[in-house]
């Protein structure tokens, strides 16, 4: 697969959604599937450092990052200052012996990528946690600054994820296939399916694919979020986008009106004023009204995901409206 993009501000990319929650939900699927085997998980040191091109940025880095935060070192040949950076770096995550991983990337062999971040100039560090991007610094840096941000990072990936890095073989008899793509699982097959349907536009047969998948496993995670963003992108598809916010605006009472708007809103990226909108219906609204607002509140809030900060914000301003 192609890597997804990414959101760098805050925006929600409905593709970098998705990727995470495939990402997460793979990198579970393994951690089961070794402490079934009795397997402690250990990584060779080698596995601490890695380059990472576009067919590989998936499984090295979205799929990595739902175990341990992934730091991407954006860099070339010809680039000074990245020459003086990366060692750096390279020390520092062989140091912090598995608290981090380091993924470095050629943007000259790696345009896509370099275009998916929007990197203007590099050296430019990025981190991936639990799927999500974050922009940590450009150009050089000293190396107290660093550490003051990597520290934060680990800090983020453990308190919000539950990140609590990978186990390093001091002495280096691990397999190096340890850190290869995850066993194959049950609904796999089913799931790609799900995916590939939503790649090629089909969403219908994304909806009936992920439907099929959860009346077997009902707490699938990655079914879960493929089904409301599948769901989300089907209601929004024949929408006039102008004529959805022009009536939202001219008929505030309107709970459908709203609730469309809503849709068009996190569609977009437009997180909050989406949760917002909806909150405030809810408030203001009572009977099935506030049933119809409620529920679709929830289903964005499977979109972005219960770990994410905006919907645990969402969620609490929804309790105080409701009691």
């Amino acid at each position: 697969m192609q890597p997804r993009n990414m959101s760098m501000s805050g925006v929600v990319d409905l593709a970098a959604v998705k990727a995470a929650g495939e990402a997460k939900a793979k990198a579970e699927q393994t951690r089961a599937e070794t402490a079934r085997q009795g397997g402690g998980g250990a990584v060779p040191p080698s596995a601490l450092v890695i380059d990472v091109d576009e067919a590989g940025f998936e499984r090295d880095v979205l799929q990595r990052s739902a175990e341990v935060p992934v730091v991407i070192d954006f860099w070339a040949e010809w680039c000074e200052p990245c020459k003086q950076l990366s060692p750096v770096l390279e020390r520092l995550a062989r140091e912090y012996n598995g608290r981090f991983v380091l993924a470095k990337i050629d943007v000259e062999a790696n345009q896509m990528l370099m275009q998916q971040f929007g990197i203007q100039g590099i050296p430019a560090v990025f981190a991936v946690v639990a799927g999500q991007a974050l922009p940590l610094f450009q150009g050089l840096a000293p190396e107290p600054q660093i550490r003051e941000t990597l520290d934060q990072l680990i800090q983020v990936g453990e308190q919000r994820f539950g990140l609590t890095g990978l186990t390093v073989d001091a002495d280096g008899t691990a397999d190096e296939s340890a850190v290869a793509a995850p066993a194959p699982g049950p609904h796999d097959a089913a799931l790609e399916a799900a995916v590939d349907a939503l790649d090629a536009g089909d969403l219908g047969g994304a909806v009936r694919a992920y439907r099929n998948v959860l009346a077997d496993d009902p707490a699938n995670s990655e079914a879960k979020l493929g089904l409301a963003q599948a769901e989300l992108l089907s209601r929004v598809q024949e929408m006039d986008p102008q004529k959805v916010r022009r009536e939202a605006a001219d008929r505030p009472e309107d709970v459908q009106a709203q609730i469309a708007a809503a849709d068009l809103d996190l569609a977009g990226g437009h997180v909050q004023d989406a949760f917002g909108r909806l909150v405030e219906t809810v408030r203001r609204t009572a009977g099935e009204d506030r049933d119809a607002a409620r529920l679709r509140l929830l289903d964005l809030f499977e979109v972005i995901g219960p770990d994410d900060p905006r919907v645990t914000a969402a969620r609490t301003a929804l309790a105080r409206v409701l009691f």
